[in-house]
């Protein structure tokens, strides 16, 4: 079983891959993603959880996000 620590830095990984940028709020967390300005994707107050969904669901989408 991860961490938390584990986990947090296996999310801001994938999150660099898929172009995401990860910011922290306690233990909530804000994914935003600007590389295609015409579709700016902006996820608040996520819990780990959450967060690690919306990338799973990115990851499997292929880079459009779906």
């Amino acid at each position: 079983m991860q961490t938390q620590e584990e986990r947090e830095r296996h999310l801001r990984e994938l999150a660099a891959k898929l172009l995401f940028d990860v910011e922290a709020h306690g233990n909530r967390y804000t994914l935003s993603r600007e590389t295609d300005p015409a579709q700016p994707v902006r996820h608040e107050n996520l819990t780990l959880e959450q967060a690690e969904e919306v990338l799973k669901t990115w990851k499997l989408s292929g880079f459009h996000g779906g």
